[in-house]
């Protein structure tokens, strides 16, 4: 789907609720759901049974809750508005972008 600035965030040991977390950029509201939808989709044919997705009614950042992994959409502004790799990277030893 040609997500941009994809950055993987390693928190095995470092948090409780997840081991991954993938934050990528979709470059429109649109684009930010289709790569959403199409995440959701896919995980759930490869058996994964509970994955929870808030965000898609306005598409300006999207999670994809699959328990090890969790996925952020967001549109650029909003992205760079919350800028969720700083709080976790400057936390952790672990991030790479993809």
């Amino acid at each position: 789907m040609k997500a941009e600035d994809t950055v993987t965030i390693d928190l095995r040991g470092k948090s409780a609720f997840s081991d991954y977390m993938v934050v990528t950029t979709g470059r429109s509201n649109r684009h930010v759901g289709a790569v959403a939808e199409n995440v959701a989709k896919a995980l759930k044919e490869t058996g994964i049974k509970k994955v929870h997705v808030e965000g898609l009614p306005n598409c300006d950042w999207v999670l994809i809750d699959s328990g090890d992994v969790i996925l952020h959409v967001f549109r650029p502004e909003v992205r760079e508005f919350y800028n969720l790799e700083r709080l976790w990277v400057q936390n952790t030893a672990t991030a790479k972008t993809v």
